[in-house]
């Protein structure tokens, strides 16, 4: 049995995940109000402790336990495009220093108690890769045991650093894949001691190109109510998979999944990009709604109205689902560390032999892979977004029936605004979208302008 801690823990997706692997949570660590309530509701007998910049000397002290496992997501704003694009010159990217601070006090204590060191879980934006500042590279040096940051011209979205003091391994990986209807890509990294193989985590092992076998450009893939198929189809055909009938209500929706679910989707709905593309709007009754807090939930494979407390308001829930993690995703990362200690056998190096390092000047094996890598008796070396055995969900099956607040539901005003700023944009909007969005606002007629 895993004991774990977490920082930066939200409305704490790592527990979702794990508690059904039998990993048990030592501490938490939160600061915003709203998510620290949630964690108050459901999880009162784990400390949550506050300040994350405290845990390294705590930690040291012995007033906070030194768990198996750390995970945390540190502020991803510093890093993401949407963001303040500061990157380490921003005071909430400097949490991710503090991050590895945490880490290595952890290890520091268990290596006293010859517990060996702890698995360390990370995850952030993909934009992280892509930073001005190079926070990618000094992270991974850091977490490793390098003393200065590692430099390369672009970083991939997978690799592998066997540092001094970590192995470290990182793959961008797609929720859409994993059961849900949301196209969410994160950039998760795993690293532990010297004798442990993060590897065997991340990476996995194929006798097919994953990537290619799965190439969405290779076959209309369409999503039903109840099964995917793959089999090229009409225009017209795809269409029907997305208007269906539930609860004896009539719902249409614009994309087979969503696009990434937002922390400001509560408050910023109608000028991003979901606003074109229907992809965050479903239509129920002929009339165009946002998503609810509780398909939002669903959305991140979240509990229903796990977040649905002391009467809430919606916005403070959406925000902590929008900052939240997909479940599926970190399941599946903890049923792979699970599997290390069962099946030892995998625990096979031969993709390191057969892929040479990237030179740098710090002189360790550094690793910069691609998608998908051929190494050797027809077996390829998948560290592209999608798992080997990929799962699909479908907007059929997080869709809410009933009690849909009537101000989710978009106005005649609010459909014809949409419109205006398409128009003012030049921006492509989805066809059947716009189509019920000129209906919706042409049912009610224009107010005309009052002359002073």
């Amino acid at each position: 049995m895993y004991k774990f801690g977490s920082v930066c823990s939200g409305i704490e997706a790592a527990q979702m995940a794990f508690e059904p692997l039998g990993f048990n949570q030592l501490w938490s660590s939160e600061i915003a109000e709203f998510p620290s309530k949630v964690l108050l509701h459901h999880h009162p007998e784990v400390p949550n402790m506050g300040d994350m910049t405290d845990l390294p000397e705590l930690i040291k002290e012995g007033k906070v336990d030194a768990p198996d496992v750390f995970c945390g997501g540190t502020p991803c704003q510093a890093f993401s495009l949407a963001g303040w694009k500061n990157g380490l010159h921003d005071e909430r990217g400097q949490l991710t220093m503090t991050f590895i601070d945490i880490a290595d006090a952890i290890d520091e204590v268990r290596n006293l108690n010859e517990q060996g060191s702890s698995i360390v879980l990370w995850e952030n934006v993909e934009g992280v890769l892509n930073n001005k500042t190079n926070a990618f590279g000094n992270f991974i040096a850091g977490l490793s045991g390098l003393s200065e940051e590692l430099k390369t011209k672009k970083w991939p979205k997978s690799g592998y650093l066997e540092g001094p003091k970590r192995n470290v391994a990182w793959r961008v990986l797609d929720a859409k894949f994993f059961g849900l209807p949301q196209q969410r890509k994160r950039l998760y990294v795993v690293a532990g001691g010297k004798d442990f193989r993060p590897d065997k985590v991340l990476f996995e092992i194929d006798d097919k190109d994953v990537l290619q076998y799965h190439s969405l450009k290779k076959s209309k893939v369409i999503l039903s109510q109840h099964k995917l198929f793959s089999e090229p189809v009409k225009e017209s055909e795809a269409r029907k998979t997305l208007v269906f009938n539930k609860g004896g209500q009539k719902f249409e929706v614009f994309r087979e999944y969503s696009d990434c679910l937002y922390a400001a989707y509560g408050t910023k709905w109608n000028g991003n990009a979901a606003a074109y593309n229907g992809s965050l709007y479903v239509s129920q009754n002929d009339r165009i709604r946002r998503l609810t807090p509780l398909e939002c939930e669903r959305l991140m494979g979240i509990p229903d109205n796990h977040t649905a407390i002391h009467g809430h308001k919606h916005t403070p829930r959406y925000q902590a689902v929008g900052n939240s993690w997909a479940v599926p995703v970190i399941n599946w990362i903890g049923n792979k560390i699970t599997a290390l200690n069962i099946n030892d056998q995998e625990r096979d190096a031969s993709w390191k032999q057969l892929i040479t390092p990237t030179l740098n000047e710090k002189d360790v094996k550094l690793y910069l892979l691609g998608n998908t890598q051929q190494i050797n008796n027809g077996k390829y070396l998948n560290t592209s977004v999608i798992p080997n055995n990929p799962t699909y969900g479908n907007m059929h099956s997080i869709i809410q029936v009933e009690d849909i607040p009537e101000k989710l539901y978009l106005s005649p005003r609010a459909c014809r605004g949409i419109l205006r700023r398409k128009q003012e944009r030049n921006v492509n909007m989805n066809e059947r979208l716009e189509l019920l969005l000129t209906k919706i606002g042409a049912s009610e007629p224009m107010l005309d302008p009052v002359t002073v």
